[in-house]
């Protein structure tokens, strides 16, 4: 397929859900797994790695602390939306066959159990911490000392933080913020017997366990804490009744594409976000049927579809507070990033490494400080011209933020793409943004109904009498924290052809012109899903004539029903499919007549599997170097597809492709310690992998990557080949 050939998209078409055929709901719902559904079947994945033995005892706290997490931003935005859109009246079938509603109870009905599942995890965990020295006890296990300690700490640490609230007709239930806890009490005057209705809100700045002294790590949950000493909160009462809550607000925002000024508009929005409806309620399952009913009716919740109990504690994503970090033996053993021996070669050098051949960081296997030295050396160099950088997550105190002001302040051209719609990243990067613009970074905020989402950083340098371009193209933010945890890849290229067609997509970007010319890299929502589309029927093509077709592809996530009807009439032409997708898949896998030769499988393990690739075979047998790889920010899904910009870069350099064909994906197909494999009725099924374990995780730590390498793999350091079993 040839890149110009590419049919663009009508702007205002929408390829995402085709035209409703006659499918009944039973079929519809036979064709497809529901979006919604399956992200709690991830979540359940991810939990079950909380209970997976073979991890160290910290690093499952850590799963369940995640799994919570997740929970909770799942509930905000997407419970959030259906809700919005039952009280809308929608009554039209998502592609799955469901209603809003339907989805609703369904989504309630699996949640539940999902939550007891964490509940009943945290209770064994508590216990195996127990048996490891770390404790967390109740106020009846401490002795007097503990008690005197833990009164001197409430009374300089948590007593100056609280407000005790009462709540009548005179003093109204107060407003409780997202993820917001609170403790609500019935007391009774001691004088004269008169009842009172009291909240105590707990500050989020608060941590939620508070540490004993000693040689072993004991702490209590900070609301057992101010459970102690209530008396001091209300002195002359008693109390009768205790209660605690914590809730969940609707907090997906909406930005009216009229908006003039785009960042007010945000703030604007920022500010509704934190007073959105509840969504769900937690209560423990001890609060008192007056407790209940005075909470139930204050926040408007309706008890049978909002309102979860718990017998043991709320909120486990602050589970996470356990993991001390004196216990390395209880931890994953600490890995080091290896950083690239071409550069070393090249005296630290990019740009000289660059020129040399294009190469690719596997993150977290190699180091992110490579992108950071990129950017650091092109705002230092006084032969760079400008730095053109997207930014849609990064960290607090980045040094990317950081090196763009850095040039900027230099006198160099430095354009920031920034994204406001990055979700709970947006007040950082509204931040952030401004002190760009104060150092002289010109900085764009993109489209108001699109998302920039492709992770893109050029370089433009004067050399000899002409320019030479850098540029590097990623799969994942630039952001370092996150580039620890998150298997992503960074392609570093002078290559003219894919520089231009940078600088086209960057023109795209900050002055809405579609660019014209685009060689090979193809961005939506311009053509990526036609180019997607020509690859899948060059597959068909091939198996029709009787040649070898196959279709590998790792994502995060696959719901795009256009692109799910084109793998299933590929897999009917005899097509063999392989997918690895993280998270989400609405593709049922392996039903008889509809999707026979695809496979799915998903990765869930120490580190968060990130990276997208597509490989297709162009006629010879998985892996081949006449294959065609492509890396990408896009996830196929149709908000990546058709609101936001995302770039799919194919990969031709020899050894980049083989590192990414030969070892990234083949190593991903391999795995079985790690993977789960989708049934045709939307349930994973655990790998079992026997004598012949395989860890893509282990194999990458171990092993060093192909394009990095330089004289190394010609000196003997060559990486071992990888054999993908077929069965």
């Amino acid at each position: 397929m040839e890149k110009g050939d590419v049919t663009k998209l009508a702007p205002e078409e929408d390829y995402s859900v085709p035209s409703r055929t006659e499918r009944s709901p039973d079929q519809e719902q036979s064709r497809y797994i529901d979006r919604e559904l399956s992200w709690l079947a991830f979540n359940e994945r991810v939990l079950d790695e909380a209970h997976n033995p073979d991890h160290p005892l910290l690093e499952r706290l850590r799963f369940l602390s995640i799994s919570a997490s997740n929970l909770d931003e799942f509930y905000m935005v997407r419970v959030a939306g259906l809700k919005g859109q039952v009280r809308a009246g929608v009554k039209e079938l998502g592609f799955s066959g469901l209603l809003p509603q339907e989805t609703l109870e369904q989504i309630h009905a699996r949640a539940l159990l999902l939550i007891q599942r964490q509940q009943a995890c945290w209770l064994t965990l508590k216990t195996a911490l127990r048996a490891e020295d770390i404790s967390v006890i109740e106020p009846e296990e401490t002795t007097p000392s503990d008690r005197d300690w833990l009164g001197n700490f409430f009374d300089e640490n948590i007593f100056p933080m609280l407000t005790p609230l009462a709540v009548d007709p005179a003093h109204p239930f107060p407003f409780m913020p997202n993820l917001g806890f609170a403790i609500a009490l019935e007391f009774v005057r001691s004088a004269d017997g008169e009842k009172l209705n009291a909240l105590i809100p707990v500050p989020q700045a608060l941590d939620r366990f508070v540490w004993l002294p000693g040689d072993s790590p004991r702490c209590l949950p900070l609301e057992r804490v101010i459970e102690m000493f209530l008396g001091r909160l209300f002195p002359g009462f008693e109390c009768r009744e205790i209660g605690f809550f914590r809730i969940i607000r609707d907090s997906d925002i909406e930005i009216e594409e009229e908006a003039e000024d785009l960042v007010s508009s945000y703030l604007s929005a920022l500010k509704r976000r934190r007073r959105g409806s509840v969504i769900r309620l937690k209560i423990n399952a001890g609060m008192a049927p007056q407790l209940r009913r005075l909470v139930f009716d204050e926040l408007g919740v309706n008890e049978q579809d909002d309102v979860f109990e718990l017998d043991d504690l709320l909120g486990l994503r602050d589970l996470s507070q356990l993991i001390v970090s004196n216990r390395p033996d209880l931890l994953f053993k600490p890995y080091n990033p290896r950083f690239p021996e071409r550069i070393r070669e090249a005296n630290g050098d990019c740009f000289a490494a660059i020129r040399q051949k294009d190469f690719v960081i596997h993150h977290p296997y190699e180091s992110f400080d490579v992108v950071v030295q990129f950017l650091r050396q092109a705002a230092a160099d006084p032969h760079v011209i400008s730095i053109k950088q997207t930014l849609y997550r990064t960290s607090q105190n980045s040094p990317i933020v950081q090196t763009l002001i850095e040039a900027a302040e230099s006198g160099k051209s430095v354009t920031a793409m920034v994204e406001l719609k990055a979700r709970f990243d947006e007040e950082a990067n509204i931040r952030w943004a401004k002190d760009m613009e104060r150092a002289g970074v010109q900085v764009v905020y993109g489209f108001v109904n699109k998302k920039i989402h492709a992770k893109l950083s050029m370089a433009t340098r004067r050399e000899g009498l002409g320019i030479r371009t850098y540029v590097h193209y990623g799969t994942g933010n630039y952001h370092p924290v996150t580039a620890k945890i998150y298997t992503d890849l960074s392609y570093f290229t002078c290559d003219p052809v894919l520089c231009r067609d940078a600088a086209l997509i960057f023109n795209y970007m900050t002055g809405y012109a579609e660019p014209e010319g685009l060689a090979k890299v193809s961005i939506s929502p311009i053509d990526l899903r036609e180019t997607l589309y020509e690859l899948i029927d060059d597959e068909i093509r091939n198996a029709r004539a009787g040649k070898p077709a196959q279709i590998w592809a790792k994502l995060n996530s696959l719901a795009d029903q256009g692109v799910i009807d084109k793998l299933y009439e590929a897999s009917e032409a005899g097509v063999e499919i392989d997918l690895v997708i993280r998270g989400i898949c609405c593709l049922r896998p392996g039903v008889p007549g509809l999707s026979s030769n695809i496979r799915v499988k998903s990765l869930v393990g120490q580190f968060l599997e990130h990276s997208r690739i597509a490989c297709f075979a162009a006629s010879q047998p998985l892996p081949s170097r006449q294959a065609k790889v492509f890396i990408s920010s896009a996830d196929w899904m149709p908000r990546n597809l058709n609101r936001r910009v995302e770039a799919f870069v194919p990969v031709e350099n020899e050894t980049v492709h083989e590192q990414i064909l030969d070892q990234i994906m083949v190593a991903n197909l391999k795995d079985n310690v790690q993977s789960w494999n989708l049934r045709p009725d939307g349930d994973y099924e655990r790998e079992k992998p026997g004598d012949d374990r395989f860890s893509a995780h282990n194999y990458f730590m171990t092993n060093p990557s192909l394009s990095g390498r330089g004289k190394a793999l010609t000196d003997g350091g060559a990486v071992p080949r990888l054999i993908l079993d077929n069965d």
